[in-house]
């Protein structure tokens, strides 16, 4: 086949992640083709496929997967239709994407990378802030032993969400627990996906959760709701290679969002670093930059990324830059296309998000258990 040809399932023409980073990444990259889109209604469904240009509309996801048209789907709904929606692309054979987290519980996560086993085909999940060029070349730094031995990292990221007890009517649902796209799930798995990625994975923790503002408004129409989601994650633990590791993410942050993971070296400090609003301020949707100091009780300096870590930033034979939510998911598509042309397995699959799932199960079991945990690999 000349393109990999897509469907998207949870295209919605209005708003929503598929609109936002899946279609104009996949609009950047030669080497993809948008063909199919689903959403739950069919004028929604026709709409979509008129706006980004897809020859195919369903309402059908299982309908979407068995089309020949579609080589590769992509799953881009909430979290408890992921299990469905993924099983029904792995039974019709086809390549899946799908957004993070991968199921409900750690449980379905499993049972989907076993099935992804089974049908033989390439699975990718949603945690693509590994592709950022900052997160890449503090990797390449890290393992070059810039900073000597990494002797501690602390990571602090703070999102201005709900800091006026108000909260937008599409998010309302995050505040639930039990949807598993709260602070924990969301902020929590991308950004310990990094942590990780650049330093080692963590062997131990012992962590702390808590709800600090049971109640918000709904913005559009003032209705009450209570929150069951934590909206205060708190960690500490140890990295294999024998740092120690602080982590504190939190909501309602009356200041300015922002992410930072510094990373204290023998040799010198690196610290990762992305600013913006609530969600331009997270790792996977904002564009991280990096800052060092090199001398003891010197100055921090910005360090600039070489451009050869920049990646696919613009559009295929257009000059306008690739919006900021969809350039690290173009850069994860750009190596998932590699992976299916050249039968190599590189990005990280359904297999990592079971390890990043069980990663957030010893947080929940230690803050549970108030002691500390090991972390199941």
């Amino acid at each position: 086949m000349d393109r990999i040809r897509v469907g998207i399932v949870g295209a919605s023409p209005e708003r929503g992640w598929a609109a936002d980073a899946h279609v104009p990444a996949l609009r950047a990259l030669p080497e993809y083709e948008l063909t199919a889109v689903g959403t739950s209604r069919p004028e929604s469904a026709r709409e979509a496929a008129r706006a980004f240009g897809a020859a195919h509309a369903f309402t059908d996801a299982r309908r979407l997967a068995e089309h020949p048209e579609v080589d590769l789907v992509a799953v881009t709904v909430k979290v408890a239709a992921h299990a469905e929606l993924v099983g029904a692309a792995l039974e019709a054979g086809k390549h899946v994407y799908c957004e993070w987290p991968l199921g409900l519980t750690t449980g379905e996560a499993e049972r989907l990378a076993a099935s992804a086993r089974a049908a033989g085909v390439h699975d990718a999940i949603g945690l693509q802030a590994r592709y950022a060029p900052a997160i890449t070349y503090a990797r390449e730094l890290l393992a070059g032993g810039r900073l000597g031995r990494v002797t501690a990292v602390n990571v602090h990221v703070a999102r201005s969400k709900g800091a006026d007890g108000r909260i937008p009517a599409w998010a309302a649902y995050t505040l639930d627990e039990t949807q598993r796209a709260g602070l924990l799930e969301v902020v929590g798995g991308h950004t310990l996906d990094v942590l990780e990625y650049l330093a080692g994975g963590l062997t131990g923790l012992s962590a702390a959760l808590a709800v600090s503002r049971p109640r918000y408004t709904v913005a559009e129409t003032g209705e009450t709701v209570t929150a069951t989601a934590p909206d205060q994650v708190a960690l500490h633990g140890g990295l294999a290679g024998g740092a120690i590791v602080s982590v504190h993410l939190q909501d309602a942050k009356v200041g300015k969002s922002r992410t930072v993971l510094e990373f204290t070296g023998t040799e010198g400090d690196l610290a990762v670093v992305v600013a913006g609003d609530w969600k331009t301020a997270q790792v996977q949707m904002g564009e991280p930059r990096l800052r060092e100091a090199r001398e003891a009780g010197g100055p921090w300096r910005d360090l600039p990324v070489p451009d050869r870590y920049t990646g696919p930033d613009r559009h295929a034979g257009g000059p306008g830059e690739i919006p900021l939510f969809a350039r690290n998911v173009a850069r994860l598509y750009a190596h998932l296309a590699e992976d299916i042309r050249e039968g190599t397995r590189r990005v990280p699959g359904f297999e990592h998000g079971v390890r990043v799932h069980r990663l957030l199960d010893a947080v929940r079991r230690s803050a549970e258990t108030g002691g500390s945990r090991p972390v199941d690999r």
